[in-house]
């Protein structure tokens, strides 16, 4: 909200598909507004409003500007959460610093980390703005949280399998020994780098099977990683260029994606 760049139109479309495809739940990762002002949170609360799923929300560095992550937290929720969804644990946390780009999620939330991912459960999901590996595409290492490796280590220890992020609006899917680190791109907004199109992620998680999709508003969907949860097989992983048209050879294995997406 606040930029030249947002388009209702995309992001009514957004609202109109998520409510179509009745997912159980929704998590934005940050970047509601540019400049941190209320009346962006507001805006942003209006749309949010319209979907029907419950919406899970982290703050990017856009929403930390001018004081904002006070509104944040009294316009759209909490920046600190954990959540069970069907035997899914879902922790989200802030990374964003105050009037900075750049982002951590500092030591004094490590110990909440661990904590919010002790119990066992089916499938563990964490959520933040800032990358945790380089995305390619998106300029200088400062996109990273700062402490991205003591993050790592505490996730991994303790039995994530995603990693969700935003941030630098580049969709991207990294496998970092079994963890999949699945970046957004933006899907209301055009600002976009190099031949990225407006889209959102969805994960379809049925049974040993993880599937994640790359949803175009007004288009199609293309697979972009499909793996299983217990033996960690990839059985399929799309690499895209970026900064150049599509080019033969990419995908790593011969599934071919899917061209539609449907509800489970």
């Amino acid at each position: 909200m606040g930029s030249p760049y947002f388009v209702p139109n995309l992001m009514n479309r957004v609202i109109t598909e998520l409510n179509e495809l009745k997912p159980d739940l929704v998590v934005c990762t940050g970047d509601f507004t540019t400049f941190g002002y209320r009346q962006e949170f507001k805006t942003a609360a209006a749309y949010l409003d319209r979907i029907e799923a419950p919406v899970h929300s982290v703050p990017g560095n856009h929403d930390a500007r001018n004081v904002g992550y006070v509104h944040f937290e009294e316009v759209i929720g909490p920046r600190h959460w954990s959540i069970d969804a069907r035997g899914i644990r879902i922790v989200g946390a802030d990374s964003s610093e105050p009037d900075l780009d750049h982002g951590q999620i500092g030591r004094e939330r490590y110990d909440w980390i661990r904590e919010s991912f002790s119990q066992p459960a089916d499938y563990k999901i964490f959520a933040l703005h800032h990358h945790l590996i380089s995305v390619p595409g998106t300029g200088r290492e400062r996109n990273i949280v700062y402490d991205a490796g003591d993050l790592l280590e505490i996730l991994i220890t303790s039995g994530v399998q995603l990693v969700l992020t935003g941030h630098k609006h580049v969709p991207y899917v990294w496998k970092l020994e079994n963890l999949y680190i699945v970046n957004a791109g933006t899907c209301a907004s055009l600002r976009l780098r190099g031949h990225t199109k407006p889209c959102y992620n969805v994960v379809e998680i049925e049974g040993d099977e993880v599937r994640i999709f790359r949803k175009f508003p007004f288009g199609g969907s293309t697979l972009n990683a499909h793996y299983s949860i217990s033996t960690g097989e990839q059985k399929y992983r799309e690499l895209e260029g970026l900064m150049e048209g599509p080019r033969p050879g990419e995908a790593l294995s011969a599934e071919r994606p899917g061209e539609s997406l449907t509800a489970e």
